[in-house]
C-alpha cells in the first residue's frame, strides 16, 4: 500500500532539525600526464591501437599529423561552476522556431521515423527530441576532429584513461570504414555526429538503417535517427508512452511528497489533489510516476513518468530530459507550459553555503554550511518559508536567499 506524507504541521519544534550519449565532462583537471614528447605519446597509441586491430594506414590517416589543440585543452581547464534556471535552460533549446523545424523535419522524415519506430519502438517525436536538442537537427554537429580532440584530452592528463579508451575506439570506428577520418568531427570532448554519441557509444549502439554497411552517424540521417532510437530502447523505453505531464498541485499540498523522490502512480497522486494543468484526465491511472518541481511550488511541476529517466540515459539532467521532453510535445503540436516560470536565479555551490549560514545565524541546527542541500536543510527551508508566509516547497534559490537577508 503506497503511502504519502501527510501534509507538514510546522512549529517551533521544526527549529531542531538539526546535485548524456552526450558527452558532459564533470571531473576537475588532473596534473598533465607524463607522456613525454608528442612522437612517443603517438607510438604509445599506435601499440594500443595495433593490439585492437587497428592498421597502420588507418591510424596514419588518423593520427600522423597530431598536436595538441588548444582549444580544446583551453576548454578543458576552462569550465568555471555556472548555475541555470529551468526556465534558461528550457527556454534556449525550445523555442517557436525550433518547434517549427522538427515539424518541418518530421514531415520531412516521415517515412523513416515511421520504420524506426516501427522496429525500435520508439515514436518520431522523441527522436526529434533528441536531435533537436543535441545537434539543432544536425545544422551544428560540431567541427573539431574527433580523433585530435580526444588525443589531446589523453596526452594532456585530463581523464587520460577514459578519453584514451574513446580514442582507441574511435580509431576501431575509423578501421571498421564507417567514416572517413577527415569526416570524424563533433565536440571538442569527442561527441559525434548527429546524436552526439561518444566512440564507446557508437559502438554499442549506432546501427547501420540502410544497409550499406556503414553505421553513418555523421552523413547518414536515418542512421543517426535509428541508432538514437536503439539507444532509448536499450535503457528501457516503453513505447507509445509519453514523458510525463504538467500537473497542479493542492494548496495543502505537503511538498516532502517531491523531495523524498516518491513513485507513485498516477492514480495515488490524483488522490492527494494532483491533477493535469490542462484540465484533462491522465490517459493511464497505473502509470508510475514521481513529481518533478524545477523552479519550486510557483512555477511549472511535472508528473514524469519511465520515459523521463531513460531520456536521462542520454544525459543525466533533469532539465536536459524536460527540454527533450517538451520539445518533443511541441513537435507534435503542443503548447507551451501552463504555468508561467517565476521570476529567479539558480544559486552556485557558494551561494548554497551562503544560504546555509544564514539558516544557521536563524537557529537552524543544520552542520557546517557545505553547500549540499539534504534534509536538515530543506526541512529548514520550508520551515522558514511557512513562518515568513512563504509557500513552504523547500525550493532553494536566489530569491529564497534574498528573503533570508
Amino acid at each position: 500500500m503506497f503511502h504519502f506524507s501527510r501534509p507538514r504541521a510546522f512549529s517551533a519544534a521544526r527549529r531542531s532539525f538539526a546535485l548524456g550519449a552526450s558527452a558532459l565532462v564533470a571531473s576537475t583537471l588532473v596534473a598533465p600526464a607524463l607522456a613525454g614528447s608528442v612522437d612517443k605519446f603517438v607510438d604509445g597509441i599506435w601499440k594500443r591501437a595495433r593490439a585492437r586491430g587497428v592498421s597502420r594506414r588507418v591510424f596514419d590517416i588518423a593520427m600522423g599529423d597530431f598536436a595538441p589543440l588548444p582549444k580544446v585543452l583551453e576548454l578543458s581547464r576552462k569550465q568555471p561552476e555556472f548555475a541555470s534556471t529551468a526556465a534558461d535552460y528550457v527556454g534556449k533549446r525550445v523555442t517557436d522556431k525550433q518547434a517549427g523545424t522538427g515539424q518541418a523535419m518530421r514531415g520531412e522524415w516521415a517515412q523513416t521515423l515511421a520504420a524506426v519506430n516501427e522496429k525500435y519502438g520508439v515514436q518520431p517525436e522523441a527522436v526529434l527530441g533528441i536531435w533537436g536538442i543535441e545537434t539543432n537537427f544536425g545544422s551544428f554537429m560540431g567541427g573539431t576532429n574527433t580523433v585530435h580532440a580526444l588525443a589531446t584530452l589523453t596526452h594532456g592528463g585530463y581523464r587520460a584513461d577514459y578519453f584514451g579508451n574513446e580514442l582507441v575506439t574511435a580509431l576501431e570506428i575509423l578501421e571498421g570504414g564507417h567514416v572517413r577520418a577527415k569526416n570524424m568531427v563533433g565536440s571538442w570532448a569527442g561527441a559525434m555526429g548527429h546524436p552526439q554519441f561518444m566512440p564507446s557509444s557508437f559502438m554499442k549502439y549506432a546501427v547501420d538503417f540502410r544497409g550499406d554497411g556503414h553505421k553513418d552517424i555523421w552523413g547518414s540521417v536515418p542512421d543517426a535517427l535509428a541508432s538514437t532510437a536503439n539507444y532509448l530502447r536499450s535503457f528501457g523505453w516503453r513505447p507509445g508512452e509519453t514523458w510525463g505531464y504538467e500537473v497542479r498541485l493542492p494548496r495543502d499540498f505537503n511538498y516532502d511528497n517531491v523531495w523524498s523522490g516518491i513513485t507513485a502512480t498516477l492514480a495515488d497522486w490524483r488522490g492527494v489533489g494532483v491533477v493535469r494543468a490542462n484540465g484533462r484526465a491522465f490517459p493511464r491511472d497505473t502509470d508510475a510516476a514521481r513529481l518533478y518541481m524545477p523552479m519550486g511550488g510557483n512555477g511549472p511541476v511535472f508528473a514524469v513518468l519511465a520515459n523521463f529517466e531513460v531520456i536521462k540515459r542520454y544525459n543525466n539532467s533533469d532539465s536536459y530530459a524536460l527540454a527533450v521532453g517538451h520539445l518533443a510535445d511541441r513537435v507534435l503540436g503542443g503548447k507551451t507550459f501552463i504555468a508561467a516560470w517565476p521570476k529567479d536565479t539558480a544559486l552556485t555551490a557558494s551561494d548554497r553555503m551562503q544560504l546555509q549560514a544564514r539558516l544557521l545565524q536563524r537557529g537552524y541546527q543544520i552542520g557546517t554550511p557545505d553547500g549540499v542541500i539534504g534534509p536538515k536543510t530543506r526541512a529548514a527551508v520550508m520551515d522558514y518559508q511557512a513562518r515568513a508566509g512563504l509557500l513552504p516547497d523547500g525550493h532553494v534559490s536566489g530569491n529564497l536567499l534574498q528573503a533570508l537577508g
